[in-house]
């Protein structure tokens, strides 16, 4: 079951997961830049941007951990 768990995947699993990694990606790239040109408020600004990929990461672990104890539980 492990193993197939994208393809049976719940649809709020899989956008948890896709924004967690755009948010992550847009806030590493802000950061880059931020620190790159000098510019702190940008730097700054990508932090909660980072944060919050975080947090839906960690979201989408718990929808997926409650999956698959509903499917273990069947």
């Amino acid at each position: 079951m492990l193993n197939e768990f994208w393809a049976t995947a719940p649809t709020s699993y899989k956008v948890m997961v896709f924004s967690a990694m755009g948010l992550i990606a847009v806030g590493i790239i802000l950061n880059l830049v931020g620190n790159t040109s000098g510019n702190q408020g940008l730097a700054m600004a990508s932090l909660p941007l980072i944060g919050l990929g975080l947090v839906l990461h960690v979201v989408g672990m718990v929808v997926r951990g409650q999956s698959i104890r509903k499917n273990l539980r069947r």
